[in-house]
């Protein structure tokens, strides 16, 4: 068997149950601007649970979220602080951080992305601030193959290794939320220069059905599956109140999952919203 590869869970949702505040749009950059110590205990419990790779608390804070629901000028003092909670959270232990290249303007919304080269200069933005820092980049959540060659292409230019992480419709997991397909989009990737193809923040069933397809894209490939009942019900400028999480998703139910996804040939496994430290513990006890 190949050797896996262990990736953190959900950052967000773990945030929004353990914050204070209400949900905001800007959901895990506003608990990182108010409450940055319950990012760096989330990051603990992770490493702590076995996780391989912790990525930074940097999903939301784009130029365009914050240009929309805060300030643009936070994104500097945003991006920096991530890295310093996740390289403290890390000290003394193997875990490596990834970057996180996110979706610009909000998750499962194609299109709503600025044009390529708009999205291939604030790719570049983030990238020049997370690379001296981390140790890859995760392209996380990518909706389009247009959207996923603009983060890879950016975050290859780093000269780090680079997973592009697609996630696929709620009911089909063969194409993109984009309606694209799936072998397509994972060409795409893999042209740009990408290391690994991923399917994320994607209902299991779907990365099941979808994941045997990557078997061709000639790269490494694996999943980390999100946990909501039904997450394209998230709107742009919403907030993730309206996510409800699944009940019948707990850490054994959702091993079960990644045990077929390792059985189909995944090397990098983790999990992505509303799966948390517990899920990963699991995954850790069973498989490796």
């Amino acid at each position: 068997m190949a050797e896996l590869t262990l990736l953190d869970g959900g950052m967000g949702q773990e945030l929004i149950h353990r914050s204070k505040s209400p949900p905001s749009p800007l959901w895990s950059a506003h608990v990182m601007l108010n409450e940055p110590e319950i990012v760096e205990q989330v990051h603990r419990e992770y490493v702590e649970a076995g996780a391989d790779v912790i990525t930074l608390n940097t999903y939301s804070a784009t130029p365009e979220r914050l240009a929309e629901h805060a300030e643009e000028k936070l994104f500097e003092p945003l991006q920096k602080q991530a890295i310093s909670i996740a390289k403290t959270a890390v000290a003394g232990t193997q875990a490596k951080i990834a970057g996180c290249l996110s979706p610009l303007v909000g998750s499962y919304a194609p299109e709503a992305t600025p044009e390529y080269e708009d999205r291939l200069a604030t790719y570049r933005r983030i990238v020049a601030i997370e690379q001296d820092s981390v140790d890859l980049f995760i392209c996380e959540t990518m909706s389009s193959i247009k959207e996923a060659t603009a983060a890879t292409t950016a975050a290859k230019e780093s000269g780090k290794t680079v997973w592009c992480a697609l996630t696929v419709m709620e009911k089909d997991g063969t194409r993109l939320r984009s309606g694209e397909k799936l072998e397509t989009a994972a060409k795409a990737v893999a042209e740009a220069g990408a290391d690994a193809v991923v399917l994320n923040c994607s209902p299991p069933e779907a990365v099941t059905s979808g994941l045997p397809l990557l078997n061709d894209c000639g790269l490494p490939f694996g999943a980390y599956a999100n946990g909501f009942t039904k997450a394209d019900d998230l709107k742009l400028g919403g907030t993730v109140d309206v996510l409800k999480a699944r009940t019948d998703l707990g850490p054994e139910a959702y091993a079960d999952f990644v045990g077929q996804w390792i059985a189909d040939g995944a090397t990098i496994i983790g999990g992505c919203c509303e799966v948390g430290p517990a899920h990963i513990k699991e995954l850790k006890k069973r498989f490796l």
